[in-house]
């Protein structure tokens, strides 16, 4: 039997104060010019599931507060620190000053598959999601430490953005949290 549907307040989340002071996984989100305000939203939510440390808010994205970030983030725009920059590239200087490894989710002549991706304990990492229609721009793909991709066997050659930052921080959550 698979149990009784549990409410809510059983589920025993953390207060948005217990949040910010709760240790995170060594990873910051970067969103490279991404449109959809909804994906942007789903991301934040995501962001806060898996404890993210920041996200990073470049070129057009959107930023918070805003009507249709807040539907598909429930609430998570102000629990996941987030900042923004003009242009991808000044996120990714400040990141790599603070010694972030640099990691694009984008299909390169020498991507890896996620599967392969094996993260490092004492490394903190950034990982870049890009426009839903160009994926990441190539400046930041040539100033980026390493490009990994999800293995897909269908027609189709992407994933939305919003369900590949699902799929890319809960591989990353587990492979982090057995080191």
């Amino acid at each position: 039997m698979p149990g009784r549907k549990l409410a809510n307040k059983e589920l025993d989340r953390k207060t948005v104060e217990a949040f910010r002071h709760a240790a995170k996984i060594p990873l910051t989100i970067v969103l490279d010019n991404v449109r959809s305000l909804n994906n942007i939203g789903s991301v934040f939510r995501t962001a806060d599931a898996f404890l993210v440390e920041a996200i990073y808010l470049c070129g057009f994205t959107a930023t918070p507060p805003h009507r249709d970030i807040h539907k598909t983030a429930l609430g998570a725009t102000e629990s996941v620190e987030w900042r923004h920059y003009e242009k991808t590239s000044e996120a990714i200087a400040e990141l790599k000053n603070k010694n972030y490894h640099i990691v694009c989710l984008e299909q390169t002549e020498v991507s890896i598959p996620l599967t392969a991706f094996c993260p490092q304990k004492q490394i903190s990492y950034a990982m870049v999601f890009g426009n839903e229609v160009r994926g990441i721009n190539q400046e930041v793909i040539d100033i980026s430490d390493i490009c990994i991709e999800i293995p897909q066997y269908g027609t189709k050659h992407s994933f939305n953005i919003a369900v590949s930052a699902g799929i890319v921080l809960w591989d990353f959550h587990n492979k982090i949290r057995k080191l």
